[in-house]
């Protein structure tokens, strides 16, 4: 038995108890379930219930057990004051609030169909725990679901840009920067594209915005990768060029063990990664104003031509020729970029900044992308969706991973609207 069953018995009215009665005999009727809470405090806010005649309205907190109330110290808590009902699945001791007020105690029952579905649900091992319940859902509720999801993943990719502005006293455009340049870590080396952003002042960076040597030379310097450089011409220039910017700017570097660099394929080795970056510098004051105010796909990719440096359109890493590098800025370089950072920042501008955005331009970011095509998303397919661009695509890896492999199908729109079809089968 989990308390998440319960709060979704109680939520939904699913009880089978009619009437309802204490545990002291009295009748009572619930009016108002009140307000589900997710943060710390009681369970349900602002109930109100009717006991004796009398309507009362307070706090409603659910347990399995009644001596979970002292378990957890709720008689302890003035937070927990209010409370004017004890939800439990079993009755086994008399609860008191820290004022020494008796609260009364409902056992509330429910139908076994639903708990069984519940469990099931719960311990299943397929990927999708609802699968073979497809035919249950409606596409209505399917398609709000997805919406409701594609929000909920731009609000978790925005907590790291919120972190970034608590850091630097709300400065956007440094927000997007370092935003901007850990997605061309691609994953694996995106703490060492963070580190590289923080260490190195943007405000430098676009005083040589001009000048791609100067921008490779601070940008490899301070990645710690001229230090163990294999030897060439350019290498001896970056050197010297380095020496000297940082002197000037009183610069130092990361470390170079930062870096990972097995089982990578050549366009993704962090030096190219980081001549790219050094090219998006050149433009970069551009690119944040156009995505404040206009960020539309094709407008985007037009801006968004990084062409690296003479030298890195033969080299892989420093040192070792190859005849002809991948070292341009394809579709899905770009479009990773789009999903991870772009649409996220500008979900979380818009929102801080109270923008009315009439066309969602964010959503119609992700929407104007085609859909990913990663193992999440085949699990999908599978179960019977094929999503149509991005911002689907983001919705459903949000619901896989934040619902259904942590098996919260009660806290799914989806999974409480089978549960409901259930109970009324």
């Amino acid at each position: 038995m989990k308390e998440d069953f319960l709060h979704y018995i109680y939520k939904k009215r699913l009880w089978l108890d009619n009437p309802v009665r204490l545990t002291d005999g009295r009748t009572i009727e619930i009016i108002d379930t009140g307000q589900h809470n997710h943060d710390s405090g009681p369970d349900f806010f602002n109930a109100k219930i009717k006991i004796d005649d009398i309507i009362w309205i307070g706090n409603v907190e659910i347990h399995i057990n009644s001596s979970d109330w002292y378990k957890h110290k709720h008689n302890e808590d003035p937070a927990y004051a209010n409370v004017i009902l004890h939800i439990v699945y079993k009755h086994d001791k008399s609860v008191f609030t820290n004022s020494k007020t008796e609260i009364p105690v409902w056992e509330m029952s429910f139908p076994q169909i639903i708990f069984n579905k519940f469990e099931e649900f719960r311990l299943s091992d397929e990927q999708i725990p609802c699968t073979g319940y497809r035919e249950l859902i409606e596409k209505e509720i399917f398609n709000i679901s997805i919406e409701k999801m594609g929000i909920e993943r731009l609000e978790y990719k925005s907590e790291f840009i919120n972190e970034l502005l608590l850091k630097s006293t709300n400065d956007w455009e440094y927000a997007f920067y370092v935003s901007l340049v850990r997605s061309f870590g691609a994953g694996v080396n995106s703490d060492a594209f963070e580190q590289l952003a923080i260490k190195t002042p943007l405000k430098i960076l676009r005083k040589y915005s001009d000048n791609i040597f100067k921008l490779e030379a601070i940008l490899f310097g301070q990645s710690g990768l001229l230090e163990i450089a294999s030897i060439d011409e350019y290498v001896i220039k970056l050197k010297s060029e380095y020496i000297f910017l940082r002197k000037m700017h009183d610069l130092s570097p990361i470390s170079a063990t930062n870096w990972k660099f097995s089982k990578m394929r050549p366009s993704n080795l962090p030096h190219i990664k980081i001549a790219q970056f050094a090219s998006m510098m050149t433009f970069f004051h551009g690119l944040f104003t156009t995505i404040i105010n206009n960020p539309d796909y094709k407008i985007l990719k037009k801006i968004f031509k990084i062409q690296v440096s003479e030298y890195w359109t033969k080299h892989y890493s420093f040192g070792t020729i190859t005849d002809k590098t991948m070292s341009g800025f394809g579709n899905i370089a770009f479009e990773t970029i789009m999903i991870n950072t772009v649409a996220p920042f500008v979900f979380s501008y818009y929102k801080e900044n109270a923008i009315e955005d009439s066309q969602s331009k964010h959503y119609q970011l992700l929407r104007s992308l085609k859909p990913e095509d990663n193992r999440e998303i085949r699990h999908w397919k599978t179960f019977g969706i094929n999503p149509s661009n991005a911002f689907e695509t983001q919705a459903l890896l949000h619901l896989k991973k934040s619902y259904c492999d942590k098996r919260k199908c009660l806290k799914c729109s989806i999974g409480q609207h089978i549960m409901q079809q259930i109970n009324n089968l």
